[in-house]
């Protein structure tokens, strides 16, 4: 008997969170890749897990690509089987990431790890998010890890200032060729 009110006060603890829980509807959640593409909201919400890893590595390309011709560009550090940055200009260690949604624990825990590893071996930890709407708790965690974080526009901005190459303009006037 006292197993089930125990239980009940955990579901309704639950409860009162959930319906206090804020959820902000946006009309879109599109970005810059996403209409290069042509990938629509509901295309993306059919499986989100595929769009944001695929949407991430197209990221990480184009800024690799932007930045690859400059004279102090060095590919992904290595360090054991870490790899806590894709690529490297000068003093920067850049880790791209198109969005972080998760608070798990252990990536929270990561991200402040590449963070303390990356400037033990001299570098600024810089993160390139290419969308804004990312988990405020995983923000906190890169800045207390030591990350420089730079969200959409600002993202934009770091590589055009770093290698001379606006991608943000070049998505927009490229958008028609290569819709799917």
């Amino acid at each position: 008997m006292n197993r089930n009110i125990n239980l009940d006060n955990v579901l309704r603890k639950y409860q009162t969170a959930f319906k206090a829980k804020t959820h902000i509807a946006t009309a879109s959640s599109s970005d810059i890749l996403m209409e290069t593409f042509g990938i629509t909201d509901k295309m993306k919400d059919e499986n989100k897990q595929y769009w944001g890893r695929e949407l991430g590595k197209c990221w990480e390309g184009l800024v690799i690509e932007a930045c690859r011709s400059l004279p102090n560009f060095q590919p992904a550090l290595r360090i054991g089987s870490d790899e806590p940055c894709d690529l490297r200009i000068g003093k920067y260690a850049i880790d791209t990431k198109y969005r972080v949604g998760s608070g798990d624990s252990g990536t929270l825990k990561k991200f402040k790890e590449y963070g303390a590893l990356l400037k033990d071996n001299g570098y600024i930890p810089v993160f390139l998010f290419l969308r804004e709407d990312n988990l405020q708790a995983a923000m906190t965690a890169c800045q207390t890890g030591g990350w420089e974080i730079y969200t959409g526009y600002n993202s934009f901005e770091f590589i055009k200032n770093l290698s001379g190459f606006d991608i943000k303009n070049y998505l927009i006037s490229n958008a028609n060729n290569f819709k799917i």
